[in-house]
This record gives C-alpha cells, sequence and structure tokens, in this order.
C-alpha cells in the first residue's frame, strides 16, 4: 500500500512530469510507487532493455517503493477490458489515496489515452461487482483512490493547481538523465530526436519557472484535475 501511485504510460513520463512532486511528498513522510503502462519499445533511441535498466536507476534515485510495468503494447494499446482490469487491479493492491496520471491532452497521443484509461480504471476499480485476484489469487476488495491528477507534459495546459519543486528541480533534472539513451545524448550518437538534445533541458527549466511564475515560486509542476477539489483550510492556498 502506498499514498500516492503514479502512471505514465512511457518509462520516463512519471520523471518529465511529476517527480518533483513525488520527492517533495515523500520529504513530508508520504509513500509512492510508479507503474509504467509499456516498455516504451517504440521510442527512435535505446531499446526496451536498456529502458528497463534505466526506469529502476530513475526509481533508485526517486525513493520509489516500487516500480512496476504492465507490458502493455508502446503505441498501439487500447482502452479494452483487459488492459482496464490490468490497471484497476494495481489501484486494488496498492490502494492510493491518490493517482497521477498522464496528460489529458498532448503531444504524444499515447498519453492522452492511458490518461484517460488510468482515470477509467480507478472507477471500475471500485465496482464491487468486479472481481479481480492478485498473483496469489488472493481476492483484492473493491477499492477507488481520493482523486486522480494528470501532470501536465509537453503542451502548456493551463494548470488548476501547481506544487512548488524548487528544492527538488536537481533532482528531478537527476532522475530524467538516469534515461541515458534519451535524453542529453551527443549529436553524433545516433538518430537525433526532440528530446534527445541539451535544449531539450532548457524547454523543462523554462516550463518549470512558468509554472514556478504562477505561484510565486522558482520551480512549479502543473496538475489538472477530474472534480472541484474542497479545501478544508483557506490559509493553506497560497
Amino acid at each position: 500500500m502506498v499514498d500516492i501511485l503514479a502512471f505514465g504510460v512511457h518509462p520516463d513520463d512519471v520523471e518529465l512530469g511529476c517527480s518533483g512532486t513525488l520527492l517533495k511528498m515523500a520529504q513530508q513522510g508520504y509513500s509512492f510507487g510508479i507503474v509504467d503502462l509499456t516498455r516504451g519499445e517504440l521510442g527512435t533511441r535505446g531499446t526496451s532493455e536498456t529502458r528497463k535498466l534505466e526506469a529502476e536507476k530513475a526509481a533508485s534515485i526517486l525513493g520509489a517503493a516500487f516500480r512496476i510495468n504492465l507490458g502493455m503494447a508502446d503505441g498501439f494499446f487500447e482502452i479494452n477490458k483487459q488492459n482496464m482490469l490490468d490497471v484497476a487491479r494495481q489501484i486494488r493492491i496498492h490502494r492510493p489515496k491518490i493517482v497521477l496520471a498522464n496528460a489529458v491532452h498532448d503531444r504524444h497521443p499515447d498519453h492522452s489515452r492511458s490518461a484517460k484509461l488510468v482515470s477509467d480504471a480507478c472507477f471500475y476499480s471500485g465496482l464491487v461487482k468486479i472481481e479481480l485476484w492478485d498473483e496469489d489469487n488472493n481476492d483484492l476488495e473493491p477499492y477507488r483512490p481520493l482523486a486522480v491528477y494528470h501532470y501536465l507534459q509537453d503542451r502548456n495546459l493551463k494548470a488548476d493547481f501547481c506544487v512548488d519543486i524548487t528544492p527538488f528541480m536537481d533532482q528531478k533534472i537527476s532522475s530524467i538523465l538516469a534515461f541515458e539513451t534519451q535524453f542529453n545524448v551527443s549529436e553524433s550518437d545516433g538518430l537525433q530526436t526532440p528530446i534527445s538534445s541539451k535544449q531539450f533541458f532548457e524547454f523543462l527549466y523554462a516550463k518549470a519557472r512558468a509554472y514556478g511564475r504562477d505561484i510565486n515560486v522558482d520551480f512549479a509542476e502543473g496538475f489538472t484535475v477530474e472534480r472541484t477539489p474542497g479545501v478544508h483550510d483557506l490559509m493553506q492556498l497560497f
């Protein structure tokens, strides 16, 4: 069981989108795990094997309680019954209070499809007539997270709320650089992609600064919500 379960359709999505927030929550005593839907096997650079090793290294840098890969088809996974149940099973096993998922609209078509798959699975996970079992054939009780939040990725969507990650920006970047076949590579080292150059990190810093400006901090990560959050203490808003 963890407090937060972060889903990404590709290994490195979580690092790029919400790793600063996860680091901040961990410092406050909350636990988190990561679930990757695919192995990122369609990525221009690297292989599914190298991506697996990189994902494990990144999870270690972040201090994740676990990292699981569901082995769906990169680029071609569908919002179907089997995939929905596979995600719901993880939700019932780990029983997170909060689920973090891909952006609802983004440059990569996998991101929005993953956002809907995970969100729908969170709902179905709570239905009592859907029966699920873990790998030891133990019955998994119905469970629904308190909230689903979508981290923002390539597109500059308007955030519903932002999290100050200023003290964790360097560690966030370190977790991204763990995917060494994907990021900050030499121009002479294979095919180039929109994320493989040093300029991409300028974009990451600029994006974090832009969301930070909205809340008067140096760096922030933005999120959108599916329902209006409730507030217990107005003094906690800033």
